[in-house]
């Protein structure tokens, strides 16, 4: 069956198009020769929910730094740090939570995105549909999910592992497409560590929905042995979201470390990315995923970090090393397991507030 095709992971990336696509964008070419240039919507930088990850829910007793128990919390900081918007869950909302945030959200004039973890079976659905509507009704329009929770090559350890979740994937986005398309929210799937760019794509085009799209993240596929500035290439015409962030990297015995960086101190090529992105995705957001960590391993030197990979070039790997080693950072990465509790949440919020000016003075969001 069509749904149980081996997914594509060889090199080039296809980007080919069904018959009914190619129509629409054939209609579309004609129509915008008639029309002036769309411009992007110009908007600040938002902050995901994850750039927290110390003081969401922290039970450290902060007078500086206190812990964030709910969206409210996180939109009144934001709103105090210059930010233009949030993107957080909305599980378990109420009717009440939402028109509060609604409210709220209107009055500071901030933008909100949801995230959102998609229906794994037809039971599910009905949870997943109130959690649409109670982030629309608070103002959401685009809701992020991720089909992965965890890392690809830390998740799987055989190719018919992998399969068999892409299989799943297709079931879950197809009954999370009918209710997005039913409440017209726009669902936009990170690129997380889980599908190399071509893998992504497929699934995007195989739905063939307006209301299926992408947060493109910038840093993440590296990890996948992928090259950031392609991958936004290939993404950022669909994407409805993005995650910005900045890298470090390093080398280490098996393989390289990944770091999120204040914006401006890593690799990427961060201005040349949000340029793509708001050419090709003209009311794309922008929100800042700044993780306050340790570096990630990517053991990509070892043997059962290619068990998923079939048909991946040693192309690939050979020019992400070259990469890791041309442009590893000149000081050790950033490490903070072994700050104390409100140092840690110190240099969290000074990861975040830095980033935020970089965005304004550099990247021209503001």
């Amino acid at each position: 069956m069509e749904d149980e095709q081996r997914p594509s992971t060889t090199d080039p990336i296809d980007d080919r198009i069904d018959r009914r696509a190619f129509l629409q964008h054939a209609s579309a070419g004609v129509l915008a020769l008639s029309l002036p240039p769309i411009s992007f919507k110009e908007k600040q930088m938002g902050v995901v929910v994850h750039s927290y990850a110390s003081r969401w829910n922290s039970k450290v007793e902060s007078k500086k730094y206190p812990g964030f128990s709910n969206a409210m919390d996180m939109l009144e900081h934001c709103y105090e740090i210059g930010a233009g918007g949030i993107q957080v869950g909305v599980k378990d909302w109420t009717a009440d939570f939402a028109k509060k945030i609604r409210e709220r959200r209107e009055k500071l004039g901030l933008y909100l995105e949801g995230s959102i973890a998609l229906p794994g079976k037809a039971e599910d659905v009905s949870r997943f549909e109130q959690e649409v509507i109670s982030a629309k009704e608070a103002g959401a329009q685009v809701l992020r999910t991720v089909c992965l929770n965890g890392r690809r090559y830390e998740t799987f350890h055989s190719n018919d592992e992998f399969l068999e979740f892409h299989k799943n994937t297709l079931t879950s986005l197809r009954l999370a497409e009918a209710v997005v398309r039913k409440n017209k929210v726009k669902l936009a799937v990170e690129n997380h560590k889980d599908w190399r760019t071509n893998e992504l794509l497929g699934i995007i085009q195989q739905l063939n929905s307006e209301w299926i799209g992408v947060t493109l993240d910038f840093g993440n596929s590296i990890s996948l042995m992928e090259e950031p500035m392609e991958v936004t290439r290939m993404l950022a015409r669909y994407a409805f979201s993005t995650h910005v962030k900045d890298m470090g990297v390093d080398e280490y015995a098996d393989g390289f470390l990944l770091s999120e960086v204040p914006l401006g101190t890593g690799i990427l090529d961060l201005s040349s990315m949000v340029e793509m992105c708001k050419k090709l995705s003209p009311d794309v957001t922008f929100n800042l995923e700044m993780i306050t960590r340790d570096p990630l391993e990517i053991p990509c030197l070892t043997d059962d970090y290619w068990s998923t990979f079939e048909g991946v070039s040693a192309t690939s790997l050979a020019r992400t090393m070259r990469m890791v080693r041309l442009k590893k950072s000149k000081t050790a990465l950033p490490r903070v397991s072994q700050l104390g509790a409100e140092d840690r949440l110190a240099l969290e919020e000074q990861n975040i507030v830095s980033s935020l000016a970089y965005s304004k003075t550099t990247l021209g969001l503001k």
